[in-house]
């Protein structure tokens, strides 16, 4: 398995993600601004049976994808260094819905979801904000987002996203501090330490996950960690 993740994680997080499978840890360069510049969901959007990468992704990180038998898509736009060019692949796609601000989405992003429902939400950065889990399941840190969902009838966990940690920001959000892999939640941080910690607990064992904590600190939002393979 491979693990795609912010080059910046604390330490003890990377390491014990080393015990799950391979870590592609992510940097960039004068792509976009450097409180992002690592974050996975900010360069890659995941669908599944698809990675969708921006085509600025370095070269040496694909050809890591390549070297590991990681399967990718390059999308159309360009990761840029200002709003909307930061979040045109920070999509959530489940078995049944593509959900994102789709006035910005990626046009490879909407193509690739034609037969899935689409769910436009404000919140551009929707990955950053949203957890997807398995049986239209959601947790988000974004109330807007949260409203949406519950209209389509989906069911959702509303988490505030304070004292999560996103350096040179005044807080994270929940999505970013997250990765699923099958029944697994791999979360950057511990709950025991998140305001809302035992909401979460008991909305992810009530859907039958095992909650795996990367290491005993508060939440902290690297953009996501994606799971491949």
């Amino acid at each position: 398995m491979i693990i795609i993740v912010n080059k910046n994680i604390p330490e003890h997080a990377f390491k014990q993600l080393g015990k799950y499978g391979k870590v592609l840890p992510l940097e960039t360069n004068e792509i976009t601004y450097p409180a992002i510049s690592g974050h996975p969901d900010v360069f890659f959007c995941s669908s599944g049976k698809y990675l969708i990468i921006a085509p600025n992704t370095p070269v040496d990180f694909k050809r890591a994808l390549t070297d590991n038998q990681v399967s990718y898509v390059e999308g159309l736009r360009e990761v840029g260094n200002e709003y909307p060019e930061t979040a045109v692949y920070n999509a959530v796609i489940t078995e049944h819905f593509l959900i994102h601000n789709l006035q910005i989405t990626d046009n490879k992003i909407k193509e690739l979801c034609a037969d899935k429902t689409a769910i436009h939400v404000n919140q551009a950065y929707t990955k950053c904000n949203l957890l997807p889990l398995k049986n239209d399941s959601f947790i988000t840190s974004d109330k807007g987002i949260y409203k949406t969902l519950i209209a389509n009838r989906l069911n959702v966990l509303y988490v505030n996203p304070q004292g999560i940690i996103l350096p040179e920001f005044k807080h994270g959000f929940f999505g970013g501090t997250c990765g699923v892999y099958k029944n697994q939640v791999f979360i950057l941080g511990s709950l025991s330490k998140f305001p809302d910690g035992r909401k979460v607990e008991a909305f992810l064992t009530d859907a039958n996950y095992q909650i795996v904590e990367l290491y005993d600190g508060s939440l902290f939002d690297g953009g996501s960690l994606i799971f491949t393979g």
